[in-house]
């Protein structure tokens, strides 16, 4: 592997970790402001005792996603700024309202409704903002000449909506199996079931969306979706962990008294599939970074600032990850926690 593959393939894994952490945050946001009303059921505490001490974590990845952008391709600053000027100004700015709300979530009970509603609505915003970065980036947005993004083609595509669509679903389907499988970590069985039952409803939509955007990619981006049939295989071996993690929602647990499903299971493939899923578009997306304007090569900081950056995000990556493994263990396993009315 040379080094702008290395260099682009690290961008890529801090994607991949910001999309998956970023989808159960965001959905967990969207299920506590969904279920913030309703007393018959624990569903929201639940998400909200999730989010509680997780919101933080999901943002250092984003952070270490730009830094690590610019740092490894400063040719490509330009571009990427002058056509994400829009959706990325919207995204910093929901993230800032988000971020202040959630700070004072806890500690100002007057207002938990509306704190309640912020969280859910921004959880689904920004997600769809991020996800329209993605046909932007794929090609047929940017004028030419000037390197703006044409807003009016964007959002009149119904290649937009496509992406769109799956990216809220898969949000939405990430969060709510893993919010079963936390809520059974926190023995409590009838919120497993309120979760489980919207993972089962999600899961087929999810792939259907998915379809579904990748036969109308041709309309603005034919190269891409050619080069995507060129990863076939890697597809398969996707869709072949759906289809397991999701029977395994149906399995009975080892455990006779527990309700169908195996929460942990199906949520350890689901990730799966996404990363082989991401992978494969990964590679299809090559050489571009922005098609037609900007390649991988011809955007790579030169050997030496390469050489020390990877050097940088290997030595913190060998820092962060026992961090946040504790942090998993202390606030996602502890039964102190987990059991708190």
């Amino acid at each position: 592997m040379n080094d702008p593959l290395l260099a682009i393939s690290l961008v890529w894994l801090f994607v991949f970790i910001y999309a998956i952490l970023g989808s159960v945050d965001f959905g967990a946001g969207f299920w506590s402001m969904f279920y913030t009303r309703k007393r018959d059921t624990q569903a929201g505490s639940i998400a909200n005792r999730f989010l509680s001490p997780t919101w933080e974590v999901t943002n250092v990845f984003l952070v270490l996603l730009v830094v690590s952008l610019v740092g490894f391709f400063p040719a490509a600053i330009y571009t990427f700024g002058m056509a994400l000027l829009i959706p990325g100004s919207l995204v910093l700015i929901l993230l800032t309202i988000r971020s202040a709300f959630m700070v004072f979530h806890y500690s100002v009970q007057r207002f938990r409704d509306t704190l309640d509603l912020v969280s859910g609505v921004t959880g689904v915003l920004i997600p769809a903002l991020l996800v329209s970065i993605l046909p932007i980036l794929a090609g047929g947005f940017i004028d030419p000449d000037t390197h703006m993004l044409q807003v009016g083609k964007l959002f009149t595509s119904p290649v937009t909506y496509a992406y769109l669509a799956f990216g809220l679903a898969s949000e939405l389907f990430l969060s709510a199996t893993f919010l079963a499988d936390y809520s059974r970590e926190a023995d409590d069985e009838s919120t497993y079931q309120v979760f489980r039952k919207h993972a089962v409803r999600l899961g087929p939509f999810t792939l259907l969306t998915a379809v579904l955007t990748t036969l109308l990619m041709g309309q603005e981006a034919v190269w891409l979706r050619e080069h995507l049939l060129d990863q076939r295989l890697w597809f398969i071996l996707s869709s072949l962990c759906f289809f397991i993690g999701y029977l395994s929602l149906f399995w009975r647990p080892r455990d006779g008294n527990k309700a169908r499903g195996i929460p942990r299971l199906a949520f350890t493939l689901f990730i799966a599939q996404y990363a082989l899923a991401s992978f494969a578009y990964g590679r299809a997306h090559l050489p571009y970074l922005v098609y037609p304007y900007l390649t991988v090569e011809g955007s790579i900081t030169n050997p030496e600032m390469l050489r020390y950056l990877l050097i940088s995000f290997m030595i913190g990556m060998a820092i962060l990850v026992p961090g946040f493994y504790y942090f998993w263990r202390l606030f996602l396993k502890d039964k102190r926690y987990l059991h708190q009315q």
